[in-house]
């Protein structure tokens, strides 16, 4: 039975730097949405469709292990960007029970179009930080990456 003065969490549970981290990932994460909603995107597709972008052939599977998600998140997602034509799956050339993922034209001009829609989102960060905290929170976070990131 938990007692109503009982602490369950330490007092500064919330300012703990990861909670900070989650605020601001939420809040980019919902302008995202927002501003990409009128091309008809998520967040979701933007990723998916940047990552085959920068690695053309990945497999569903790689690009799950690579966004952190399962295989059927990725697989539903691939199937409602193919079923709009933007992008298609490919026999690998030596392993035929392996698809690989590929833009189509379609693909790359919406892309295209959320990509300036994401440099407008990053131009408002950066523009409320100026360019000197912009990139001592850039490097912040990527040592943040580099020091949880387990090998």
């Amino acid at each position: 039975m938990i007692r109503n003065n009982e602490e369950l969490v330490e007092p500064n549970a919330l300012d703990r730097v990861t909670w900070a981290l989650r605020r601001a990932e939420l809040a980019v994460l919902a302008l995202k949405e927002q501003r990409l909603r009128p091309l008809g995107l998520a967040a979701s597709h933007y990723t998916l469709l940047m990552s085959v972008h920068s690695d053309p052939g990945l497999t569903g599977a790689e690009l799950a292990r690579r966004l952190n998600v399962t295989p059927q998140a990725v697989a539903s997602l691939v199937a409602r960007l193919e079923s709009r034509g933007q992008l298609e799956r490919r026999e690998h050339p030596r392993h035929r029970h392996v698809q690989e993922l590929h833009l189509t034209d379609a693909g790359r001009e919406i892309l295209r179009a959320a990509d300036k829609v994401i440099a407008g989102i990053e131009l408002q960060i950066t523009g409320g930080l100026g360019p000197q905290e912009s990139a001592q929170l850039r490097g912040l976070l990527d040592r943040v990456a580099e020091t949880v990131r387990e090998d």
